[in-house]
């Protein structure tokens, strides 16, 4: 059985999407997009280790809730962006992940009532 840490499941991402957010071509709809895309791919993490912290099961469903809106938006701006031909991949990898965080948070949220 393997061993997932949520948390740096999310750091590992977050870093992923400010690297991808640096090597995006520089044109003006992919800088403010990918301002977007770093907020809210940092967010999901953050948020998660505000649930993990949490004064209660009312904030914890709301730090969870969070994060899992902040996934969908990340799907959002990483769509949003046009990567030069040799990062299309990581786009497609960062869609992905984002979209597997979104539906663990769903479950974590499910499970939580």
């Amino acid at each position: 059985m393997k061993y997932y840490d949520l948390e740096e499941r999310c750091l590992r991402f977050a870093k992923r999407t400010n690297k991808y957010v640096r090597d995006l071509p520089r044109d003006i709809p992919n800088i403010e997009n990918g301002k977007q895309l770093t907020r809210a791919g940092g967010s999901i993490g953050a948020n998660y280790v505000e649930a993990n912290e949490a004064l209660g099961k009312q904030d914890f469903k709301m730090r969870i809730k969070i994060s899992k809106k902040e996934s969908k938006e990340t799907i959002y701006w990483v769509q949003l962006t046009k990567p030069a031909s040799e990062n299309r991949k990581e786009q497609e990898y960062l869609i992905q992940e984002a979209t597997e965080l979104m539906k663990i948070f769903g479950s974590i949220l499910e499970k939580s009532k």
